[in-house]
């Protein structure tokens, strides 16, 4: 049998024994209820704990089992694991019928399964930002062994150079020259691009729902504005490769400047559109949150609702604005499609956003998706950028996540 069909009858099997320990502990507690005794707890709590003890320690068995087999490559035959799972279920059926009785909490014994299911899921997103450093900077290090670190940090010439000749063996490799500034430079400038864009209308719009549009005009404006974040990023490059790109260099003509159509321009204004709904909807998020009694005080003292506006209600929210700018950049470091497809792929050290720029994750998927070994100075070049990147947004996330704390912290000492 195959493996599909036996996880299928299992969780049929297990969903066939959570409802029977559902009724049958409700009916139970409903009984000993209706007899006159005073129970801690309601019925269906009972219910419900008996659901947990019955489907809990059998998923739990079987997700260790795979965590096993996958971590440590160990082979655990399928079928003796889930019929394992299965009579661990039945035990735990009949444990939770037993303690369906009158002196046991079973509103607490759920709250603390919530509990450590909670902090079960915070320990796997942890975990799981580790593992991916952990793997970055395996390969990172393999390739800092290759060439300098300084180098790498410090060049302005991004080149491999022969690397491809040394890997098919017809090389030695000395003409590689791996040196990031040009990707950081190409990086940061179609960043900042896009975030001159998109800050000042994400920070308006959010302004204008929060503050002056009607809410029959917010119900429909925001949901609007945020189908922006759903839209494909290849989309988006389409947009930018076929529609911006070309009506740049058409402006750039009028005013005899010289404008590449692979230019650094379009993908930034591209991109700014994209995040806008990102940056407005947190801020309009965070200008809710200012307490009204600011709003009425100001309003009290004599100031217009746009001095209120721009005096109480922008400095009080700006730590969240910040916050909102500093993920909606996160989000601008890491897009690819755009650039790919409007900023072309030639590093490029230059200030003039009319040019032709690249990104570290378009070089990052160019080396990954070549045809050298995985062995290659250039393919394990993609791993030190990514480790840089990686510690980039991982310092712009970390910021975003302490001023919010601290825009928390000061309302709710505020509020007291």
């Amino acid at each position: 049998m195959q493996t599909n069909q036996l996880f299928l009858i299992f969780c049929s099997v297990l969903l066939l024994l959570g409802f029977i320990a559902f009724f049958i502990a409700r009916k139970k507690a409903t009984f000993v209820r209706a007899s006159g005794t005073a129970m801690f707890s309601q019925p269906d709590q009972y219910a419900w704990f008996a659901v947990v003890a019955t489907a809990g320690p059998a998923i739990a068995l079987s997700a260790l089992g795979a965590f096993i087999m996958l971590l440590v490559g160990a082979d655990i035959p399928t079928f003796p694991l889930l019929l394992a799972s299965l009579a661990l279920a039945a035990v735990g059926l009949v444990v939770g019928m037993t303690l369906v009785r009158a002196n046991f909490h079973a509103r607490q014994a759920i709250e603390r399964v919530i509990r450590w299911v909670l902090a079960g899921a915070a320990t796997i997103s942890i975990l799981t930002t580790l593992g991916i450093l952990i793997s970055i900077i395996g390969e990172a290090l393999n390739f800092f062994q290759m060439h300098s670190f300084w180098d790498f940090i410090t060049g302005t010439t991004w080149a491999p150079g022969n690397s491809f000749l040394a890997a098919a063996g017809r090389g030695d490799g000395g003409g590689a020259e791996f040196g990031s500034v040009p990707l950081f430079a190409g990086t940061f400038m179609i960043t900042a691009i896009a975030m001159a864009v998109a800050v000042p209308i994400g920070l308006l719009s959010a302004i204008y729902m929060g503050e002056y549009a009607p809410s029959r005009v917010r119900a429909v404006a925001k949901p609007m504005l945020e189908i922006l974040a759903g839209i494909p990023t290849v989309v988006y490059g389409f947009f930018a490769a076929i529609t911006v790109a070309p009506f740049i260099v058409r402006v750039a003509e009028t005013v005899g400047v010289s404008a590449s159509f692979n230019n650094a321009l379009a993908p930034g204004i591209v991109m700014g559109i994209m995040i806008i709904p990102f940056i407005s909807s947190l801020s309009d998020d965070v200008i809710n949150a200012v307490p009204d009694s600011m709003r009425q005080g100001s309003l009290a003292l004599g100031m217009t609702k746009g001095e209120t506006i721009r005096d109480v209600v922008i400095p009080a929210a700006l730590p969240g604005i910040i916050s909102a700018s500093l993920l909606g950049m996160s989000r601008a470091l890491g897009e690819t499609m755009i650039v790919v497809m409007a900023a072309g792929m030639r590093p490029n050290l230059t200030i003039n956003p009319l040019e032709e720029m690249t990104t570290v994750t378009v070089r990052i998927v160019a080396a990954m998706t070549g045809d050298l070994e995985f062995e290659s100075a250039e393919t394990l070049s993609a791993f030190a950028l990514g480790l840089v990147l990686f510690v980039v947004t991982l310092s712009l996330n970390l910021v975003s996540v302490i001023m919010i704390r601290r825009f928390r912290e000061k309302y709710r000492v505020n509020n007291l």
